[in-house]
């Protein structure tokens, strides 16, 4: 379905359309993120595992100093850029979305690089080397967080969009309708 402007009120730019859409989205995402990272700081202290689904699902605090499983632990502040360049990157791609499914796509995303960028700027050892608190045990295959399910939800629901052929930009000859002729 498509909106015609009103005369003399052109139609907003995908970039103001579903921006503001990001922005909150994202939000939500770092928001969530950091007050389950702050309980599990608060209520995993002491080292314990908390069962949720048997041993498959775990509560259990880990502060990681690396990426996924702990992998470049030794290179944190090289860690910390990629998020920042992830960062910078996203917030461009943001404003030219114009689908939807795009658009939540890149703010769970942001979200969830906001999040970990936040960690490794803000939290212990340091500037540039904090570490990433993880607190859900999946099955002691890796301990993750909510800015990681973010990010993988958001990786996947772009590559699935991608496949399916779903642009995340016009097309040049969709670019070029104003949406005053009706469609047939």
């Amino acid at each position: 379905m498509t909106s015609t402007p009103l005369p003399g009120h052109p139609t907003p730019e995908p970039s103001r359309r579903y921006l503001p859409w990001i922005v909150a989205v994202a939000a939500v995402v770092v928001i969530v993120d950091q007050l389950t990272k702050w309980w599990a700081e608060s209520t995993l202290s002491d080292g314990r595992a908390i069962p949720v689904i048997g041993e498959f699902l775990q509560w259990r605090l880990v502060y990681n100093p690396g990426a996924a499983f702990g992998i470049g632990g030794q290179f944190t502040w090289i860690l910390t850029v990629l998020a920042a360049a992830a960062v910078v990157g996203l917030c461009i791609f943001a404003t030219r979305v114009f689908n939807p499914f795009w658009a939540l796509g890149v703010a769970v995303l942001l979200g969830g690089a906001i999040s970990h960028l936040g960690d490794r700027v803000f939290r212990t050892p340091g500037f540039a080397r904090g570490h990433v608190v993880d607190f859900i045990d999946y099955n002691g295959f890796f301990v993750g967080n909510v800015a990681d399910i973010a990010l993988v939800g958001g990786a996947g629901l772009l590559i699935v969009l991608t496949l399916v052929g779903v642009d995340a930009r016009p097309r040049a000859d969709a670019a070029d309708h104003t949406g005053d002729e009706p469609h047939a």
